[in-house]
């Protein structure tokens, strides 16, 4: 049987599944899996659709390895897994930024790597990563089509107001824009509330991808009108580690005052502030809300306020809201952050059910509420899957 596998790299996780085709060419899913917490105490599960473990490790004092590192093992481990059945025959692979010139998925070749590599210091906890499991998988199977599906692709037709900064016209047209990131989560949120929703699809929905990195999307019938990244993935929301929006002038403070060099500086936005520099303990949710630190708590009350201050924001581009959709691992799975974000949003006429948001129902708001509010669980790994299996079926053409 035939198959495609997604690989989802991470800026502190890899998210991997396997897509058989059944008769009538449709995907179907196969197995599943996650390397998780890459930078703490990394661990690997895989399983079986039907919930059969296939591998379960962890590596409690494994904070030196890397992505490459895990990536090896899981090649490792897939060179004899139990599914040998599944004829892979393409690799799709999430890369987070493709620029303006990338605005549709691609195949894989030398001089598109190159050009991906020239993108690595606007996105440079995920990007080299992305490159690295392309580059893994070209050694171990050089005859294997490769896909690259584009984060920034989603965004690609916004508004033009919306992709400027209020900076001189050359710059603008040399790529200093915004792009906006996390564009196959919310194409693939887009086309699930069509199936649930449709009504609300059709109108003002902001969508709100919570995890270690996180953004909102302003999206207007199902398309993207605004969001809250911009040039790299390190503006907008507070995250993990990530600063989110910044006053351009501390930076300018942190270089011309503080002695600190670009390096540094860098080093401080991307991997050590956000959720962790404001806790001073961990970049986790799931451990931030275990914890009785006040700091826990301040970094906690900062990240929904921020978002609702986005999402506030976001309003503006929208010219109201019919519905917002929580998703990613925070966003799937933190009833807590979910209601401190929806109790700032209130003034819209937003009730939520704390009974459904609890056990993570789909439908979260109350009746009669004037926004509606949902959970949905995303599925990046399925739409790098069907590009995939798109290009291919388009190159075999």
């Amino acid at each position: 049987m035939k198959a495609v596998v997604s690989l989802n790299s991470g800026s502190s996780s890899i998210k991997f599944s396997l897509f058989a085709l059944d008769p009538q060419g449709q995907l179907m899913l196969s197995a599943t899996g996650k390397i998780d917490k890459i930078g703490i105490a990394p661990s690997v599960r895989a399983r079986t659709v039907d919930g059969t473990t296939l591998l379960e490790r962890e590596w409690p004092d494994g904070t030196s390895l890397s992505h490459a590192d895990l990536l090896t093992e899981l090649f490792a481990w897939a060179a004899d897994h139990p599914l040998k059945d599944r004829e892979i025959i393409a690799i799709g692979h999430r890369v987070v930024h493709g620029r303006a010139e990338f605005a549709a998925p691609r195949l894989v070749d030398a001089a598109l790597i190159g050009k991906l590599e020239d993108l690595c210091p606007l996105a440079p906890l995920h990007q080299p990563h992305n490159l690295a499991a392309i580059r893994a998988i070209a050694q171990l199977r050089p005859e294997l089509p490769q896909v690259a599906c584009f984060d920034t692709a989603f965004h690609h037709d916004k508004p033009v107001i919306a992709s400027r900064f209020a900076l001189p016209r050359a710059l603008h047209d040399r790529g200093i824009r915004r792009y906006g990131f996390h564009g196959l989560s919310y194409e693939y949120i887009a086309r699930r509330l069509a199936e649930i929703d449709p009504p609300l699809a059709a109108g003002r929905v902001i969508a709100a991808h919570l995890g270690n990195g996180a953004s909102l999307c302003a999206m207007m019938a199902g398309r993207s009108i605004d969001t809250t990244m911009g040039f790299t993935a390190l503006d907008g929301l507070m995250m993990g580690t990530r600063s989110g929006s910044l006053d351009p002038g501390v930076v300018l403070h942190l270089l011309t005052r503080m002695g600190m060099s670009a390096a540094e500086v860098e080093d401080l936005l991307y991997r050590k502030s956000g959720l962790l520099g404001v806790s001073g303990l961990s970049s986790d949710m799931r451990t931030l809300s275990g914890c009785e630190a006040p700091e826990a708590e301040e970094a906690m009350a900062l990240f929904a306020w921020r978002a609702g201050r986005e999402a506030g924001g976001l309003l503006s581009s929208l010219g109201g809201l019919d519905g917002i959709v929580f998703t990613a691992g925070i966003g799937e799975n933190d009833a807590g952050i979910r209601s401190r974000i929806c109790r700032r949003l209130e003034w819209l006429g937003l009730r939520i059910d704390e009974c459904a948001n609890i056990t993570n129902a789909t439908l979260i708001s109350l009746p009669g509420s004037a926004v509606k509010a949902y959970i949905i669980p995303t599925d990046e790994e399925r739409m790098i899957a069907l590009h995939t299996l798109s290009i291919v079926r388009e190159k075999a053409a």
